[in-house]
């Protein structure tokens, strides 16, 4: 009997264990990924045309950095949020296809907070010659 209720509580034990392990596991990855809709008002969208900054090709956000003119001639960085280097190659946006200096039209749902200049993209190409 006692050996019985011994191997049960080490069943159970390991069971929990491995529940905890499997939660551990993946719950960085869980909280890490964020909703677009906390950050960008999705059902809105602007364009936006100016210099190419820089990008930064990274997991699991790329991002595109541009120098844009406002009402008062005051120039401001946007940041684009793009997807994931795979995800724009899939778009046939190349690593290479953006230099700095370019200039560029984007359109993009805006941040929620219009101060932080932020965009999540929708397109993007170049001005009309």
């Amino acid at each position: 009997m006692r050996s019985r209720l011994m191997k049960s509580a080490l069943r159970t034990a390991s069971l929990t264990v491995a529940i905890l392990g499997f939660l551990l596991a993946f719950a960085g990855s869980l909280s890490a990924h964020h909703s677009f809709y906390t950050t960008y008002l999705e059902d809105k969208q602007i364009t936006i045309q100016g210099t190419l900054d820089h990008v930064v090709y990274r997991n699991p956000h790329s991002y595109v950095y541009l120098l844009v003119a406002d009402r008062n001639n005051q120039i401001r960085l946007w940041v684009v949020e793009c997807g994931s280097p795979d995800q724009m190659r899939r778009q046939r946006l190349a690593i290479d296809a953006l230099k700095p200096g370019d200039q560029v039209v984007v359109t993009g749902s805006p941040g929620r907070d219009p101060g932080d200049y932020r965009l999540r993209l929708r397109t993007i190409g170049r001005p009309p010659a």
